[in-house]
């Protein structure tokens, strides 16, 4: 439990964040510059890298999964906790021992911690070679050939337009059946604890038509599910009068989209097309969006819906935008459009700025009420810049920060082992995404509330749609066998 609480990163944003460390695949084009990516921190960074692979295909690079191999690595960060750049640190100073052996090797740091420490990591990290911000992906081609000519380069430039949206996307680490989709890009949610309003700059959104081919494109190439990505998406937006340098071709789609009609739209491209999306800010998600997905049994339905803290005072001091009570209501009306089966999950942080008892008690009660499926659970980590850092106190100590922490991992466990034990006699619909990783006997997938469920493999294959009954559950996998 000790190193899982030490090891974890905080949530800063409403994008999903992950321990797992995500590098390239092999590809094969003839190229003979070979490229290799490490992808940190959250689904939005995964999604970048797969965007930069694209641009630099382009440029004459082929991916490759052994950085031994690499005349180009890259490293796509997180800087959503100190941890997280401690990490990243510490394998710049790992590769430093490639880089000994090969010093023509180009050793770039790209997304949210390049865009914090910008010259920095030039000046601090010496065999860093380039920084690029997450708005700057398409200039990298450039920032290479100037450190082919032997200079530094960085562009950290935040731009108010750039979406990437005529990029597609090379898929990293794809299984072939489920794929991002960007949707959006930044935040103008200034929540206290959170870097990412400076790493990723203002929010605007993507052109509907292009999602929507690219969805498109997914499907044909036998993709079944597709997760819109955005740090907000119900705040998502498009309009022809204010995005009017992507002009719509088709139509029929209305001059102003909001989340619910793009959700829409996508769902409609087929209905053997899952969609998931990634995440709502409880200040934002309406009603319109719960009765969009109530009506197309391919929208999953499944929302991750972070509470950070269960109290209203502290939830103020975060900014956050809405009290417990508001929470509450919008958990009301999930269960009531979608149905108590719905999966719900969040984000917790533990022993923010002058958190009391009272008010860890207040996350604890909060987390019984609305029995989340699993939850993301940090302790607070301050961010130099944040609101928090220049206005509150870090006076929490970090025993005390541990423990409530600990407290918050015990009930969701607790939580989750009865959410699954729901789920067991029932059939569920499960996507299979390929063979477990304990056993190439059986196959697993998800169901619509975002579960995995694992179950002998007989004569099916990833990419099909099958119906399972569950016949036992932990608090983070359910099993059974498959069904007619």
């Amino acid at each position: 439990m000790q190193n899982l609480i030490e090891d974890l990163d905080i949530l800063g944003s409403t994008v999903e964040h992950t321990e797992e460390v995500k590098t390239t695949q092999d590809s094969h084009k003839g190229n003979k510059r070979k490229l290799y990516i490490e992808s940190y921190g959250c689904q939005m960074n995964f999604s970048d890298s797969e965007i930069v692979a694209s641009i630099l295909q382009g440029e004459g690079y082929d991916t490759t999964a052994d950085i031994t191999q690499a005349d180009l690595v890259f490293l796509n960060t997180c800087s959503i906790r100190e941890k997280a750049e401690q990490t990243v640190r510490f394998r710049l100073n790992h590769i430093n021992g490639f880089k000994k052996k090969k010093p023509e090797l180009i050793v770039g740091v790209l997304g949210c911690m390049a865009e914090r420490l910008k010259t920095k990591l030039l000046e601090e990290e010496k065999i860093v070679d380039l920084v690029a911000g997450p708005d700057s992906y398409r200039d990298l081609p450039h920032l290479i050939s100037k450190v082919d000519e032997g200079a530094k380069a960085v562009n950290t430039f935040l731009s108010k337009e750039e979406t990437y949206a005529d990029i597609s996307p090379i898929r990293l680490n794809s299984n072939g059946v489920t794929a991002f989709i960007s949707i959006m890009r930044g935040c103008d949610n200034m929540c206290a604890f959170c870097v990412v309003p400076f790493t990723r700059g203002r929010e605007r959104s993507r052109n509907p038509h292009s999602i929507i081919k690219e969805a498109e494109d997914l499907f044909a190439k036998g993709y079944r599910e597709v997760t819109l990505l955005g740090q907000n998406v119900d705040s998502y937006k498009w309009s022809q009068e204010e995005n009017n340098k992507a002009r719509l071709e088709k139509k029929e789609i209305s001059s102003v989209v909001n989340f619910a009609g793009l959700l829409e739209m996508v769902a409609l491209v087929h209905p053997d097309l899952r969609v998931r999306f990634s995440t709502s800010h409880p200040k934002d998600i309406t009603n319109e969006v719960l009765h969009t997905m109530a009506r197309h049994e391919n929208i999953c339905k499944n929302i991750h819906l972070p509470i950070q803290s269960g109290s209203s005072r502290v939830l103020e001091l975060m900014n956050r935008g809405y009290s417990r009570e508001w929470y509450l209501d919008r958990v009301k009306n999930i269960r009531q459009i979608l149905g108590e089966d719905c999966g719900i999950t969040s984000d917790m942080i533990a022993g923010f700025c002058t958190e009391t008892e009272e008010d860890h008690r207040e996350t604890l009660s909060i987390m019984d009420e609305v029995k989340y499926d699993y939850s993301f659970m940090f302790y607070y980590s301050e961010r130099p810049g944040t609101l928090a850092a220049k206005k509150y106190p870090d006076d929490i100590s970090l025993e005390t920060k541990k423990r409530r922490l600990d407290e918050i991992i015990k009930k969701q466990s607790e939580i989750s082992r009865f959410r699954y034990g729901q789920d067991t006699n029932k059939i569920h619909k499960v996507l299979i995404e390929g063979t477990s990783k304990r056993s190439e006997d059986f196959l697993q997938g998800r169901n619509t509330a975002n579960k995995v469920v694992i179950f002998p493999k007989e004569n099916k294959s990833k990419g099909e749609y099958v119906n399972v009954l569950v016949e036992r559950s932990t608090q983070g996998t359910l099993f059974g066998k498959m069904v007619n």
